[in-house]
């Protein structure tokens, strides 16, 4: 059945993390990704149980959510996982239909239809669940002309860092368990309409030690991309297996994010304390052999660890963070694209092998 006939997906909502301080969490993403304060629930607001800090970059929606009192979903998760991604929220136009054709399909609901409602209109949201303990809410705000949803007010900090050019979410990467990919692939394509653009097996993505595979989904309009990764068998642990062990479970691996110009946001990235992976220098010795020519000089791309990637459409440049929690978890990438819609296959050895040193330094390798 064609994915328009009964899930059209407008976008990328938001993305709400649970975290153990919302309030240093938007101070990190401010200072050092240039998020920008947008909109806070908590005490002040009414809100007894939890406080959300709101932040937003381009079309990219940030919310930081924190438990106030113990017994909670949000503390729950926290002590589980670590700071994650818990809520990933698709744009629709009706949110109850979207939990009846997916319900319909298998999912299993996380939230019943629910319409909320302050002085600047309405709101209504429902859920599923997905991987691990990872949701997706569906958002119809045509009815609603506030600052992020009701309930929240705008949130006017003094302090506001300029923002690095970050302009929407490119994708988001899912890791499940050992012979889950084709399970979770197979969700997205049933129960959300989602259609299969690329898949990676262990001869594409592995080193001398690990190996993982990859499927990666995409909704009809090609605004919604999840790459779903599980473990492959290898020497030792892989990447995947390592964040399994550390997050408790499946979960949201990275969330990559577009900008026109990976040089200037990287440069600004680093200056603001943001740690990348790196790869040998001598990845850059035959790069232009590899790639055919490009626009960015190659010495610049060499002083900030880009990587560059080319498929028939044209090439890529993307770089990985490190992790930004305790656990070796969650992490950016930063992407440009200049005409290729592909993930960056040429530069997954180079990749991991860079991944597997800091797993050494860790001692999970």
């Amino acid at each position: 059945m064609n994915q328009k006939e009964f899930l059209p997906i407008n976008g990328t909502d938001y993305v709400e993390l649970y975290v153990g301080n919302a309030l240093q969490a938007a101070h990190y993403y401010m200072t050092a990704f240039g998020f920008q304060p947008l909109a806070y629930a908590g005490l002040e607001t009414g809100r007894k149980e939890s406080q959300s800090f709101v932040l937003r970059q381009g079309k990219i929606t940030l919310v930081l959510t924190s438990a106030l009192t113990e017994g909670t979903e949000i503390g729950a998760y926290v002590e589980k996982h670590g700071d994650g991604v818990k809520h990933v929220a698709l744009w629709v136009d009706d949110a109850a239909l979207a939990l009846r054709e997916t319900v319909g399909r298998g999912a299993k609901m996380y939230q019943d239809v629910k319409a909320s409602e302050d002085e600047n209109g309405w709101v209504i949201t429902s859920g599923i669940h997905v991987y691990g303990d990872v949701t997706h809410i569906f958002v119809e705000r045509s009815n609603f002309n506030g600052v992020f949803l009701p309930g929240f007010k705008p949130w006017n900090p003094e302090f506001r860092a300029e923002p690095i050019g970050l302009e929407y979410i490119d994708h988001m990467v899912g890791n499940v368990g050992w012979n889950e990919m084709n399970q979770w692939a197979r969700f997205y394509e049933e129960v959300m309409g989602f259609k299969q653009i690329i898949s990676f097996d262990d001869k594409d993505i592995s080193t001398e030690y690990t190996a993982l595979m990859s499927k990666v989904m995409s909704n009809g309009n090609g605004r919604i991309k999840f790459p779903i990764n599980e473990p492959a068998e290898g020497r030792r642990k892989s990447q995947i297996e390592e964040y399994l062990d550390f997050h408790g479970g499946p979960g949201v691996q990275h969330i990559a994010v577009a900008t026109d110009n990976v040089i200037e946001t990287v440069t600004q990235l680093r200056a603001r304390g943001v740690e990348f992976l790196t790869v040998p220098p001598a990845y850059y010795d035959e790069l232009l052999d590899r790639v055919g020519h490009i626009d960015e000089e190659v010495a610049a791309l060499r002083d900030l660890g880009v990587l560059v990637d080319r498929d028939d459409e044209g090439y890529l440049l993307q770089i990985f963070t490190k992790p930004v929690e305790p656990r070796p978890t969650l992490f950016f990438e930063i992407i440009q694209r200049k005409g290729a819609k592909s993930f960056g296959k040429g530069n997954f050895k180079a990749l991991f092998e860079s991944i597997e040193r800091e797993q050494a330094l860790r001692g999970t390798l």
